[in-house]
């Protein structure tokens, strides 16, 4: 593979996790300027909205995105896919974000990984190597001064914080193991359309998005549609054609934009104050999924191995 399409792929990776990190933003934005609109109606019509447009596109770039739902086997995993993996790495992230702020929700998020690290040592019995090791005691520390603050007897932030972005780590980790098997015959789209668009419309269970009469200014459906548009539809295609010029874990050191990206639309837009133990905490964890995902052939191979189980 040519250098050019190797920068090309790190452009689209880069973009994708800044325009993901700059939806975190324009949530938090909402719910300062509309306290209607909920964490459970912004999901909703996020998923729906994101899920039909990505099926439509699927359907035009000749994907045949019907084709998942032909066997029982697969309906149920794309089922669980957006019940499981896209509802908490979404709807609890919006949760942490409404009750604390888009960089918090979005650093406590990017422990996903150690919690698909956990999964092989608990499950797989896959005993972490040093740089692994070495990543979850950065992250734990990480966690610790964010939390905490550097006092051991008193929490820093919201315990609802702490719970919803912690559902929200393990969304990630469930998002990720979840699809796996679909991918290599649907495809990215198909698969992520769909888990969105299940997802969606099942919450409706729990408040009908209909029910809802919030009424929004010119300003509040600009940040909507940025939400849609520019931090689901748009970042998910590029991620996904990235992937085609580089390694899986050239992509997820990648990541890292995304919660500097929340950082610092969220300090400059929004106003948000953090301090020295929020930024060196943060750092922390960055460094961490950094040094579990430069180890990453390992765990790429066990994610592979789900395509056979």
């Amino acid at each position: 593979m040519s250098r050019q399409h190797h920068l090309r792929g790190v452009l689209l990776a880069s973009v994708a996790c800044i325009l993901w990190g700059i939806s975190g933003v324009a949530a938090s934005s909402l719910f300062m300027l509309n306290p209607h609109i909920t964490a459970l109606w912004l999901t909703q019509v996020r998923m729906i909205s994101a899920g039909m447009i990505l099926l439509v596109f699927g359907q035009f770039a000749g994907v045949k995105p019907f084709a998942i739902w032909r066997q029982r086997a697969t309906a149920l995993r794309v089922v669980s896919y957006g019940l499981l993996g896209l509802v908490p790495v979404q709807l609890c992230y919006f949760e942490a974000v409404k009750f604390g702020n888009a960089p918090i929700a979005t650093i406590i998020q990017y422990l996903g990984p150690f919690i698909i690290s956990i999964y092989f040592l608990l499950f797989k019995h896959v005993t972490p190597t040093r740089p692994e090791a070495l990543g979850m005691i950065m992250a734990f520390f990480g966690t610790l001064l964010i939390v905490t603050h550097g006092h051991l007897n008193s929490l820093a932030i919201s315990p609802v914080v702490l719970f919803w972005g912690g559902l929200s780590a393990i969304g990630v980790a469930t998002n990720t193991l979840l699809p796996r098997p679909l991918l290599p015959k649907f495809g990215a789209v198909s698969v992520t359309g769909w888990g969105l668009l299940v997802a969606g419309i099942c919450l409706n269970v729990f408040g009908p998005v209909w029910r809802d009469h919030v009424t929004l200014t010119g300003a509040e459906l600009a940040l909507i549609l940025v939400i849609i548009i520019l931090g689901t539809v748009i970042p998910f295609l590029m991620f996904a054609h990235a992937l085609g010029y580089i390694l899986p874990t050239t992509a997820s050191l990648l990541d890292a934009f995304e919660p500097l990206a929340a950082t610092v639309f969220s300090v400059a837009f929004l106003n948000v104050q953090l301090t020295n133990y929020d930024l060196f905490g943060g750092v922390l964890i960055i460094l961490a999924v950094m040094a579990l995902s430069l180890n990453g052939r390992k765990m790429i191979n066990f994610l592979r191995s789900f395509r056979t189980e």
